[in-house]
């Protein structure tokens, strides 16, 4: 493995764990590619990428480049003479970058490919109630997540799992992936293999406002797989009606049951501990709430100084 020399590329917190990963393990890593700092917080101030930190921690070389394609980008990318690239949550890459080590330029996704290409693989696995999860390394081709596979690892979801757990999970297994594609890649021992062209493959496309709102009208256990896919991260949303006033809220911690009623899907009953929302087969109990201006917090937090009228509705 010494005889590599690998520029990683990637921003967030997930990419922090392969990167640390790699660099514990002795890895030649000659540069970092991450994004430009970016303004955040009421102060919008610059504020770096959990990669740029971390790296500049280590003593690394970190490059942040606008523009992918730009000759002096590319002349910087040439100087650090890699022979191979490691890209993990990075963007898109244009193929004079992607195709320049000799080596090649391999991708860790966090699913199992071919299944749930795309932006936000962790979130979809768990809104669409996958059993199974896992992690990927291919070969980075024209196209998005569509390369040669050289190795996979799996994991079972657990039934509460959130976004947020199955993240800290995938991001452990990816490192050790990543780590054991490199040792893979020293040896020329990889062999990899062709992803399927099916059209009736999962795909996890980038999340928006509306993939991200709640429908009440959903059965109870659609609608707690939908929240759970969301948190922490972006947060499931919805507008709140409560005694005349509309709001947009967040809901991220639930859980849900089964039971007859007559209320109308939305239908908000709650008393000093609990709030529960009616669906057409049961409830589900919000146990994290965010109201605009407001920390997110408990459903018992909130119902200390917070009153739903009858009435009141989440649409």
């Amino acid at each position: 493995m010494n005889d590599l020399r690998i520029v990683f590329m990637g921003t967030p917190d997930f990419a922090v764990g392969v990167l640390k990963t790699l660099v514990e393990n002795n890895a030649n890593i000659v540069g970092v590619i991450t994004a430009p700092d970016k303004p955040a917080g009421r102060g919008r101030k610059l504020r770096a990428s959990a990669v740029k930190e971390y790296a500049e921690e280590q003593g690394l070389t970190v490059l942040q480049p606008k523009n992918l394609k730009s000759e002096t980008f590319i002349e910087e990318l040439e100087a650090l003479n890699a022979n191979l690239q490691i890209v993990v949550a990075f963007r898109m890459l244009p193929k004079v970058v992607w195709a320049m080590p000799v080596f090649g330029t391999f991708n860790l996704h966090a699913s199992l490919l071919p299944e749930y290409r795309g932006a936000a693989p962790i979130n979809w696995a768990i809104i669409n109630g996958e059993e199974r999860s896992g992690v990927t390394t291919f070969f980075i081709d024209e196209k998005i997540d569509t390369g040669a596979i050289i190795a996979k690892r799996e994991i079972e979801l657990h039934a509460r799992e959130t976004a947020g757990t199955l993240h800290d999970k995938l991001m452990v297994l990816g490192s050790e992936l990543v780590l054991d594609t490199v040792e893979l890649i020293a040896k020329g021992e990889v062999e990899t293999t062709v992803q399927s062209a099916s059209e009736k493959l999962k795909e996890a496309p980038k999340l928006n406002n509306e993939n991200t709102r709640i429908d009440w009208n959903q059965p109870a256990r659609v609608i707690d797989a939908h929240i759970r896919g969301l948190d922490p991260y972006p947060g499931a949303w919805c507008d709140m009606e409560n005694d005349s006033e509309e709001i947009q809220v967040k809901i991220y911690g639930c859980s849900f049951r089964l039971e007859e009623h007559r209320l109308d899907p939305g239908t908000v009953r709650s008393d000093k501990k609990h709030i529960d929302v009616a669906t057409p087969d049961g409830f589900v109990e919000v146990l994290e709430i965010k109201l605009p201006g407001r920390r997110k917090m408990t459903s018992r937090d909130l119902l200390n100084g917070y009153t739903f009228e009858i009435g009141a509705k989440l649409l």
